[in-house]
């Protein structure tokens, strides 16, 4: 599939795709480091999101600044700062989520000068009464003082065009996730990952397109392709995904991964902003609304309850945990997580990993035997 393929390019060079796209569109460049970071309003004014993730480069300037036990996305991203590689960034958005980024925010304000910095203080608690005006009010001083870096005033008006395309990528992103779970052999994981992963790099309108234009696509062919061999359905549970391999050895394992709650998929584009509403509001809404991080609390049981649920809906046999190593905020989530599975009865297995995956034949292995088991 041809869009598939143009995903897969961008992908090879993320950092060259977008400095093209500055150069023809004369539009500014705004990292993010986080899905709580407000795309729709860095699109209204005007500026292009980039989600930043880390290039995998050996890390040796960032070591100065941050010890060995931060997650390789924080490490990575710095490295890549100081290291020249994101010079071509305007500015750069922290939403204050896990520790090692709160932290990194700081490490970057001081060492990374060349580009604005704004945090994003949202609240940590989202079932409290004065949550939701707390949420409004932050995103509406990050309304003002993006306005104030890039020059621009933001209308409510362009806030609304960027929520509709915002909308767009979600709901396309949303189908091609059912479609994929209904019938899994239509579309291969990785190209999945390359899909969701292109989506928060490329630009956003032609992103909106090509995803609806693959949503169709797969809707036409799910209704006239036969079904494969039978495979054992998988789930994926995590943070951050920055390895597409894993998709083709859990497959080549014999599962097939046929839904996820990773920062990195569906967690990214799961709910509406609302586009009748006041935007400000609408977009607290979603980022309320939706399923929480486990930087963020809304009830005791909340993430567990949402987890059993979606392996359930998917008809999963089986959940696999991606965690990035050191990322405490997923790791103190873990226990409880997999006892919830437990009780529903759900087999679950762990895979920590860095930048890099463990050596394919022991991963296959591990895959192989945890496919077997269920």
């Amino acid at each position: 599939m041809k869009q598939i393929e143009e995903c897969y390019q961008i992908l090879k060079d993320p950092n060259g795709y977008v400095k093209r796209f500055k150069a023809e569109s004369g539009r500014k460049v705004v990292g993010t480091f986080c899905s709580y970071a407000p795309e729709e309003i860095i699109l209204a004014a005007g500026a292009h999101p980039f989600r930043l993730f880390g290039s995998g480069e050996k890390i040796r300037l960032a070591e100065a600044h941050l010890q060995s036990y931060c997650c390789s996305l924080v490490r990575g991203a710095l490295e890549d700062a100081l290291g020249g590689r994101l010079a071509f960034l305007d500015g750069v958005v922290f939403p204050h989520t896990c520790d090692s980024i709160q932290r990194l925010s700081d490490i970057w304000r001081l060492n990374v000068p060349a580009c604005f910095h704004l945090d994003v203080v949202l609240p940590v608690k989202l079932d409290t009464d004065g949550a939701r005006q707390y949420m409004i009010d932050v995103l509406k001083r990050f309304r003002g003082e993006l306005g104030e870096k890039l020059g621009v005033t933001i209308s409510d008006e362009e806030l609304r065009a960027a929520i509709r395309t915002g909308n767009r990528i979600r709901a396309a992103l949303t189908r091609i996730y059912d479609l994929k779970g209904e019938r899994p052999e239509i579309l291969k994981g990785s190209d999945l990952y390359a899909l969701v992963r292109a989506a928060m790099i490329m630009d956003r309108t032609r992103a909106a397109s090509l995803l609806e234009e693959v949503a169709g696509e797969l809707e036409r062919k799910g209704a006239t392709e036969a079904a494969a061999g039978p495979k054992k359905r998988i789930f994926l549970s995590g943070g951050v995904c920055n390895q597409p391999d894993i998709y083709t050895i859990i497959e080549e394992a014999g599962g097939e991964v046929v839904g996820d709650d990773l920062c990195t998929g569906s967690r990214y584009f799961s709910g509406q902003i609302d586009e009748k509403a006041d935007p400000v509001t609408a977009i607290a809404d979603r980022y309320l609304e939706r399923v929480v991080c486990p930087a963020k609390h809304r009830g005791l049981t909340d993430r567990a309850d949402h987890l059993v649920r979606l392996v359930r809906e998917k008809q999963a046999q089986g959940v696999i945990f991606f965690l990035l190593k050191f990322c405490d905020p997923h790791a103190f989530d873990y226990p409880y997580l997999k006892e919830a599975l437990d009780r529903a009865g759900v087999p679950s297995m762990l895979l920590e990993v860095e930048d890099r995956l463990p050596a394919d034949g022991q991963l296959r292995t591990r895959f192989e035997a945890f496919v077997e088991m269920i």
